[in-house]
């Protein structure tokens, strides 16, 4: 069968990670895993490749694009097997960027049925929030959920 130890063929990582074969395939043209070829041309993979999808899923799942998933595991070793302090490292590299997603997110749970400051003036709250648009002079956009640099925030929360 042309396997090593602690190698997975396509199928068997498909049924652990609960991927399709054909994302698999697809994760690997995107060069978000890899997988040797043996003499018969079928791929193995090695075990921590479980990891690298679990981590590509839960991406996914909140809305990471594939080409950032790509850059982060970029920084993983290729010649070993991923370590914690590896993981970390990378999971430390993403912080800000998910805390900024997640802010956006609680943002539109949260603020969005509110006036926003956009400039709309649809909402009766927002006559009275922003009356003739007023924000207007601060700039472009939702003015009430960003920060002058354009970075979120929770309108009243913002310096």
């Amino acid at each position: 069968m042309d396997i090593e130890p602690g190698e997975l063929t396509v199928g068997q990582l498909s049924q652990r990670s609960g991927v399709a074969i054909s994302a698999l395939h697809f994760y690997e043209r995107q060069s978000l895993i890899v997988s040797r070829r043996t003499a018969g041309n079928q791929r193995r993979y090695k075990r921590d490749t479980l990891r690298r999808v679990a981590l590509i899923r839960i991406a996914q799942r909140v809305g990471v694009p594939l080409s950032e998933v790509a850059a982060i595991l970029k920084l993983l070793p290729e010649n070993r097997t991923p370590t914690r302090a590896d993981w970390e490292r990378i999971s430390e590299c993403w912080q800000a960027e998910l805390d900024k997603r997640i802010l956006h997110l609680e943002q539109l749970r949260d603020d969005f049925k509110d006036c926003v400051g956009c400039g709309c003036l649809s909402l009766d709250r927002c006559a009275l929030a922003n009356p003739h648009d007023a924000l207007a002079t601060t700039g472009p956009g939702p003015r009430r959920l960003l920060t002058p640099d354009d970075a979120p925030c929770h309108p009243g929360k913002c310096a």
